[in-house]
């Protein structure tokens, strides 16, 4: 039996770019095409796809995901066997949260009931992220001491996507490049500036029907503000590009998008942990940014060269990065010291 790649994301919950994506990396191929040249994926595939999505789960990046598929062979029952031991974790949350929202309930009279349901959904969510992030943690959110504030910014927020996406507006649009640019710099504020609670931040809303409930935030929306702002950007880079140049990034661009969040979470630790530039962990972070990097930007230096004047003279290339002044100095010194390297083995 043979699957549809439209059927396949829309079962597995994710879009037909990340399955073209997957492809694209080597990391999930399809076993065959339609006569009509759709991709068509069998019960191995389906497996497989499984194994990626549960590996991602536990924060390994696709480059990883993919070498470690490939070199080791991994039983599907031992795979099974973590992720039901860490459902259980999260059933056994979810019943402690169930138990509490059920004695708040009946220790409410009836006519509290209009106020109760707005309450209990704050009640709830607040539950929520306590079960993606520490008391500690939390504390650093924005939100949690401007809640009201940021929930009416929001859904403002996505009121303006929904109007724009049923207005079918491009992503090219100075609309949407706009809402996509504030909406981008309201995200990077309300997790702190840290791109590891910002992976945490996707994954809840992924995997915790409720929070898009209550965000009004689906996967289309998100899809389309990724895209307004990338265009944002690509707009500023055709200014610096030669027509051919330009062509290649546009094409490429979104490629590996995916893979940017977790590699600059890794970069914030390094840098904040004080790791030395010229360790073997730290040529490893500066070697796979390369690699993200010439993903779109190709690999000719004087092409790379405009993409760095691009970054230095153009403030809006930086915003939605998550990258500080602090770690971006400590990636150019890993980075330095890489190429230094290379250039002394070619010597």
């Amino acid at each position: 039996m043979l699957i549809q790649v439209g059927e396949l994301a829309r079962r597995a919950g994710i879009t037909v770019r990340t399955l073209h994506h997957y492809e694209q990396t080597g990391l999930l191929l399809p076993s065959a095409r339609s006569a009509a040249g759709y991709r068509l994926y069998n019960l191995a595939d389906v497996q497989r796809l499984h194994m990626i999505q549960a590996l991602a789960k536990s924060g390994l990046e696709l480059a990883e995901i993919r070498d470690f598929l490939d070199k080791e062979p991994l039983a599907l029952a031992e795979l099974l066997d973590a992720q039901i031991r860490l459902l259980d974790k999260q059933v056994r949350s979810i019943n402690t949260l169930r138990d509490r929202l059920t004695d708040l309930h009946a220790g409410l009279t009836a006519n509290a009931a209009p106020d109760l349901e707005s309450w209990l959904q704050t009640l709830e969510l607040m539950n929520m992220y306590d079960r993606w992030f520490s008391h500690e943690e939390l504390q650093q959110l924005p939100f949690a001491a401007q809640k009201e504030q940021l929930a009416d910014i929001w859904t403002a927020l996505v009121e303006e996507a929904n109007a724009l996406l049923k207005q079918h507006v491009e992503v090219a649009d100075p609309r949407a490049m706009d809402l996509a640019t504030r909406w981008m710099l309201r995200l990077e504020q309300d997790t702190a500036g840290r791109p590891d609670f910002l992976t945490r931040m996707n994954e809840m809303h992924s995997v915790e029907p409720q929070m898009r409930e209550q965000t009004g935030i689906t996967a289309g929306m998100i899809d389309y503000v990724t895209r307004a702002f990338a265009e944002s950007k690509l707009l500023i880079w055709q200014r610096y590009l030669s027509p051919q140049e330009m062509a290649f990034t546009r094409a490429h661009y979104f490629d590996r998008m995916m893979e940017w969040p977790p590699l600059v979470a890794k970069l914030h630790q390094a840098q904040g942990e004080s790791l030395d530039p010229s360790s073997d962990a730290a040529q490893k972070l500066a070697e796979n940014w390369l690699a993200l990097f010439q993903s779109y930007a190709g690999t000719d230096p004087a092409t790379q060269q405009k993409f760095r004047v691009a970054m230095q003279q153009e403030p809006h290339l930086m915003k939605g990065t998550w990258m500080t002044p602090a770690v971006l100095e400590w990636l150019q010194q890993a980075i330095g010291v890489m190429m230094q390297r290379r250039f002394s083995a070619r010597g």
